[in-house]
Protein backbone atom coordinates (compact mmCIF):
# COMPACT_ATOMS: atom_id res chain seq x y z
CA UNK A 1 0.00 0.00 0.00
CA UNK A 2 1.34 3.49 -1.02
CA UNK A 3 1.51 6.13 1.48
CA UNK A 4 -0.47 8.19 -0.34
CA UNK A 5 -3.15 5.13 -0.04
CA UNK A 6 -3.10 4.75 3.62
CA UNK A 7 -7.10 4.70 4.50
CA UNK A 8 -8.18 7.28 6.51
CA UNK A 9 -8.80 5.07 9.62
CA UNK A 10 -4.82 5.20 10.34
CA UNK A 11 -4.74 8.86 10.66
CA UNK A 12 -2.15 9.22 12.94
CA UNK A 13 1.17 8.90 10.92
CA UNK A 14 4.12 10.29 12.35
CA UNK A 15 7.02 11.60 9.70
CA UNK A 16 10.48 12.01 10.04
CA UNK A 17 13.61 12.72 7.70
CA UNK A 18 15.20 9.50 7.93
CA UNK A 19 18.48 8.01 6.42
CA UNK A 20 17.24 5.01 4.38
CA UNK A 21 19.86 2.39 2.85
CA UNK A 22 18.74 -0.74 0.73
CA UNK A 23 20.89 -3.70 2.26
CA UNK A 24 19.72 -6.69 0.43
CA UNK A 25 22.03 -7.33 -2.29
CA UNK A 26 24.72 -5.32 -1.26
CA UNK A 27 28.22 -5.48 0.72
CA UNK A 28 28.24 -4.29 4.07
CA UNK A 29 26.71 -0.53 4.05
CA UNK A 30 27.55 -0.24 0.22
CA UNK A 31 23.62 0.07 -1.12
CA UNK A 32 21.67 2.94 -2.61
CA UNK A 33 20.96 5.45 0.35
CA UNK A 34 18.28 8.65 0.75
CA UNK A 35 17.52 10.84 3.11
CA UNK A 36 13.57 11.07 2.62
CA UNK A 37 11.02 11.87 4.66
CA UNK A 38 9.41 8.54 5.77
CA UNK A 39 5.94 8.10 7.58
CA UNK A 40 5.42 5.66 10.71
CA UNK A 41 2.39 4.17 11.92
CA UNK A 42 1.05 4.88 15.59
CA UNK A 43 3.26 1.41 16.84
CA UNK A 44 6.56 2.78 15.13
CA UNK A 45 6.23 -0.71 13.42
CA UNK A 46 5.72 -0.11 10.14
CA UNK A 47 7.47 2.75 7.86
CA UNK A 48 5.97 3.99 4.25
CA UNK A 49 8.75 4.96 1.51
CA UNK A 50 8.69 5.73 -2.03
CA UNK A 51 5.64 3.60 -1.80
CA UNK A 52 6.89 0.88 -0.41
CA UNK A 53 5.45 -0.71 3.19
CA UNK A 54 8.61 -1.38 5.17
CA UNK A 55 7.93 -3.55 8.43
CA UNK A 56 10.53 -3.39 11.77
CA UNK A 57 12.00 -6.98 12.36
CA UNK A 58 13.97 -7.29 15.66
CA UNK A 59 17.13 -9.50 14.29
CA UNK A 60 17.99 -9.38 11.25
CA UNK A 61 21.88 -9.07 10.42
CA UNK A 62 22.51 -5.24 9.10
CA UNK A 63 18.66 -4.57 8.73
CA UNK A 64 15.77 -3.05 10.73
CA UNK A 65 12.97 -3.05 8.10
CA UNK A 66 12.24 -5.46 5.53
CA UNK A 67 9.88 -4.78 2.27
CA UNK A 68 6.41 -6.40 2.85
CA UNK A 69 6.26 -7.24 -0.72
CA UNK A 70 9.97 -7.52 -1.95
CA UNK A 71 11.54 -8.92 1.29
CA UNK A 72 14.39 -6.63 0.79
CA UNK A 73 16.00 -5.57 3.89
CA UNK A 74 16.41 -1.86 4.61
CA UNK A 75 18.34 -0.21 7.05
CA UNK A 76 16.40 3.46 8.74
CA UNK A 77 17.71 5.39 10.96
CA UNK A 78 17.86 9.35 11.66
CA UNK A 79 20.07 11.11 9.40
CA UNK A 80 23.88 12.55 11.66
CA UNK A 81 24.81 15.99 11.24
CA UNK A 82 27.72 14.90 10.68
CA UNK A 83 26.99 12.92 7.49
CA UNK A 84 28.16 9.75 8.50
CA UNK A 85 25.58 7.56 8.24
CA UNK A 86 27.07 4.58 7.51
CA UNK A 87 29.41 2.20 9.68
CA UNK A 88 31.91 0.99 6.70
CA UNK A 89 31.86 3.18 3.89
CA UNK A 90 31.72 6.47 2.16
CA UNK A 91 28.65 6.00 0.78
CA UNK A 92 26.74 9.61 0.54
CA UNK A 93 22.99 9.41 0.43
CA UNK A 94 20.75 10.90 -2.53
CA UNK A 95 18.32 13.81 -1.02
CA UNK A 96 15.09 13.94 -1.61
CA UNK A 97 14.18 17.43 -3.29
CA UNK A 98 11.08 18.16 -0.64
CA UNK A 99 13.86 17.34 2.52
CA UNK A 100 16.33 19.06 0.82
CA UNK A 101 16.12 22.63 2.78
CA UNK A 102 15.06 20.76 6.09
CA UNK A 103 18.38 18.14 5.72
CA UNK A 104 20.45 21.10 4.88
CA UNK A 105 19.35 23.35 7.83
CA UNK A 106 20.07 20.53 10.49
CA UNK A 107 23.64 20.56 8.71
CA UNK A 108 23.73 23.25 9.66
CA UNK A 109 22.79 23.17 13.17
CA UNK A 110 18.80 23.32 13.38
CA UNK A 111 16.78 20.56 14.89
CA UNK A 112 15.00 17.67 12.70
CA UNK A 113 11.12 18.63 12.21
CA UNK A 114 9.61 16.08 15.13
CA UNK A 115 12.59 15.87 16.68
CA UNK A 116 12.58 18.93 18.42
CA UNK A 117 13.36 17.79 21.77
CA UNK A 118 15.92 15.07 20.98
Amino acid sequence: MRAEEIPCTMSFMAERVMFVQVKTGHNTDKGPAWISRVRFNRSWKTAYWHGKTLRRWPGMFDANFYDVETQEEYWLSGPHRDQADTRYSNIRPEIDDDVREVYAAFLRGAPMPGRERG
